[in-house]
């Protein structure tokens, strides 16, 4: 099953299953982002609207995306805020968005192969030294078979996903201009005896 088809068929459930990922993906941004306020925010990959509210009350303007309609569907059912846009895009075409200070991108680009677009649409987006927040599935339980899947009636789906090292990070971001102002690990529990779950990143852009 294609990427964008799965998403639009779990979104009926992907607010009521349990997803350790999706769970500590949003306290790991709550805890990063937490102290900053933005003029406006670019949610990439908003899916049904886990982070949504919490990001617009940090923002004057927040433009929530996603690629699946039926994630995009429930997402605007959830928030309803006269300061946020919601937008259907593919980000592994150009950006058409407009300068903000934040890009937030949540578990998104273990399902794009070329992250080195990504961090140069993303530099051109963001205004002087605007900040790129991500977090993804660490490399590391990627390599003991984690990804993104879930049940239907017919069985388990199993998402199509890339694995990015840590390396491929930094360095898509150096050469798209940006520098790291903090990288961490999450593990499930906190638990740092365990491979961890999550890894995140903030780069700045000079």
């Amino acid at each position: 099953m294609k990427t964008k088809e799965a998403y639009n068929h779990w979104a009926g459930t992907y607010d009521t299953v349990v997803n350790k990922t999706r769970d500590l993906e949003a306290i790991a941004a709550k805890k990063i982002l937490k102290n900053k306020k933005f003029d406006k925010i670019l949610e990439i990959g908003c899916g049904t609207g886990k982070n949504t509210k919490w990001l617009a009350a940090k923002s004057r303007k927040l433009t929530a995306v996603d690629f699946s309609e039926e994630m995009l569907s429930i997402a605007k059912q959830k928030n309803k805020l006269s300061h946020v846009n919601f937008k259907r895009a593919d980000i592994t075409k150009p950006w058409s968005f407009k300068k903000v200070n934040l890009i937030t991108c949540s578990l998104v680009l273990e399902h794009i192969e070329n992250i080195s677009f990504i961090f140069r649409q993303a530099f051109k987006t963001l205004k002087h030294e605007g900040l790129f927040y991500i977090c993804e599935l660490h490399p590391f339980k990627q390599l003991q078979g984690s990804r993104a899947k879930f049940e239907t009636d017919a069985g388990l789906v199993q998402l199509e996903y890339f694995i990015h090292h840590l390396s491929e990070f930094f360095q898509s971001a150096k050469k798209a201009g940006f520098i790291c102002q903090d990288m961490q690990e999450w593990f499930d529990a906190k638990n740092k005896n365990v491979i961890p779950r999550l890894c995140s990143f903030v780069f700045k852009k000079k």
